[in-house]
């Protein structure tokens, strides 16, 4: 388990999906793209709703050392070949967001993992919440999977892109 290489890899991808939506407008995030598509307002409020720091400070115990799951995460969740549904309780709202707030919470977020990989024994198992078809992970394994999820978003991100901004 790799502590420095893991919160290199929070801090650009924070920064990567800082720059990506810094490149909308408001209005430009808010904007459909194409028919089927979320927008890219819909897109961070989703990494918003599946990136939550809460979870690493809740209930964890100590397991037997297991197989690592990453590598089975980022297989799947790196595939952009891939489509993948959403579970309901992640898909976000049609509601308009604003540029700046959605910004501000998703640095916030990204800032209490980082501070969770370099403070948090992330070799315990959380229990507060289990991943669909992989049950509980440990920190470690969790935060890699929201790493994985939001690299997956941000390429999403990027599709988007040249349909609103003109």
């Amino acid at each position: 388990m790799d502590t420095a290489a893991l919160v290199a890899s929070i801090d650009q991808l924070s920064a990567e999906l800082q720059q990506t939506l810094a490149a909308f407008t408001t209005e430009q995030l808010n904007t459909i793209p194409f028919e089927g598509s979320w927008t890219a307002a819909q897109v961070a409020e989703h990494i918003q709703k599946s990136v939550n720091a809460d979870v690493l400070y809740g209930k964890v115990e100590k397991r037997p050392a297991q197989e690592d799951k990453l590598e089975g995460l980022r297989k799947i969740f790196l595939n952009f070949d891939i489509k993948m549904q959403s579970p309901d309780f992640i898909i976000p709202s049609g509601r308009f967001h604003e540029k700046e707030a959605l910004l501000a919470d998703l640095s916030e977020r990204w800032q209490r993992i980082s501070v969770a990989a370099q403070t948090l024994d992330l070799s315990l198992t959380c229990l507060d919440f289990e991943m669909p078809g992989m049950g509980y992970l440990t920190r470690y394994e969790l935060i890699g999977f929201f790493v994985v999820h939001t690299t997956r978003h941000i390429h999403q991100l990027k599709k988007i892109q040249p349909y609103v901004i003109k």
